[in-house]
C-alpha cells in the first residue's frame, strides 16, 4: 500500500470554495464533479446536484478512513444542514475531487476542511465502483470512488457546518452502532472495500 505524507495538503487552487460534499452555504458558484467512464477515465464534467439526480451520473468520488493509535476508526456524522444523506453516520470523511484535482489531494484538502486535521500518513487503498440511491433524498450515488486509509495523531476539530458529530470506534463497537444507527447508503460498500488496507495499516490486534 502506498503512502505519502499527507502534510500542506489543503489548500484550494480555487481559493476558498464550499468542499464537494459541503451545504455550499451563501455562494451562487456552481460545483461541477468529473464524470468518469466505467474504468475511471475522466469523460466530462456536470454539475454536482445534477449528478446526482436519478438515475445518476457515474462520477468521480473519494472515502477517507482514518485510524488513532489504538485502531479506532474515527466515523463522523453528516450535519443536518447537508441536502445530501443529512444526520447519518459515515466514514471519516467523503466527497469529490474538483475537475483537474487529483482524488488524494482532495481527500486530504476535505479532511482538513471538515475535520480540521491533516492526516499523518495517507495512503491508497484502492477504488470500488457503485449504485446507491438514497430513499430519504431521492438521489443516487453513482460513484467511481477512490479509498484512502490513515493515521490521525490530533484530536479532530470539526466544522459544525459540515460535522454533526464524531465517533472512535472498534470493530465491535462499530457493529452495534451500526445496528442501531442510520449509517450512509454506501458506508459499508466503501468499507468492505477498504479492508484489506485497513488491515495492512491497523495490524491483525485492531480486529479489522
Amino acid at each position: 500500500m502506498p503512502i505519502t505524507p499527507a502534510t500542506a495538503m489543503h489548500s484550494s487552487p480555487w481559493g476558498h470554495l464550499p468542499g464537494p460534499q459541503g451545504t455550499g452555504g451563501g455562494t451562487t458558484e456552481a460545483i461541477l464533479l468529473e464524470l468518469v467512464d466505467e474504468d475511471g477515465t475522466t469523460i466530462g464534467t456536470a454539475e454536482k446536484l445534477a449528478a446526482h439526480q436519478p438515475p445518476g451520473q457515474l462520477h468521480r468520488a473519494f472515502s477517507v478512513f482514518l485510524f488513532d493509535a489504538r485502531g479506532r476508526l474515527l466515523l463522523q456524522q453528516r450535519a443536518l444542514g447537508k441536502y445530501h444523506s443529512p444526520g447519518v453516520w459515515s466514514n471519516t470523511c467523503c466527497g469529490h475531487p474538483y475537475p483537474g484535482e487529483s482524488p488524494f489531494a482532495a481527500a486530504a484538502r476535505r479532511t482538513h476542511e471538515e475535520l480540521g486535521v491533516s492526516p499523518a500518513l495517507l495512503g491508497e487503498a484502492g477504488t470500488v465502483r457503485y449504485n446507491h440511491p438514497d430513499p430519504d433524498s431521492g438521489l443516487v450515488e453513482q460513484e467511481f470512488n477512490h479509498l484512502f486509509v490513515g493515521l490521525l495523531q490530533a484530536p479532530p476539530r470539526p466544522d459544525p457546518e459540515e460535522v454533526g458529530a464524531t465517533a472512535f470506534v472498534t470493530p465491535a463497537e462499530l457493529t452495534e452502532r451500526h445496528a442501531k444507527d442510520t449509517f450512509s447508503s454506501w458506508f459499508m460498500t466503501v468499507l468492505d472495500a477498504a479492508r484489506p488496507a485497513v488491515r495492512e495499516l491497523t495490524g491483525p490486534a485492531a480486529g479489522w
